[in-house]
């Protein structure tokens, strides 16, 4: 997966938009690591696909999205520890 550009601050909302980089897209392997570090947060976060959301602490929510390779996904994230949330999720997207 890989990290986007775009990054949108408003006091404890951060706003990022990544990649999927994995050949097979958001599948299940991804979307677990993604939501066991997501629950490590108390912020509300969110992931947004086309006009889909998603909680990122869910697994099913983000396989449900069906987000393929190279599809963009913003990273919503609000709450005391948005900002280290949105870092550290935003670190997944750029893995190998």
């Amino acid at each position: 997966m890989e990290y986007g550009v775009s990054r949108a601050e408003e006091g404890q909302e951060v706003s990022v938009t990544v990649f999927v980089r994995d050949e097979l897209g958001m599948h299940a392997r991804p979307a677990a690591r993604l939501a066991q570090a997501a629950r490590r947060y108390r912020s509300r976060i969110i992931l947004e696909y086309e006009d889909m959301t998603a909680d990122a602490k869910s697994v099913l929510d983000i396989l449900f999205l069906a987000a393929g390779r190279g599809a963009p996904l913003t990273l919503r994230c609000a709450g005391e520890d948005a900002r280290e949330a949105a870092e550290v999720l935003e670190a997944l997207f750029n893995e190998e």
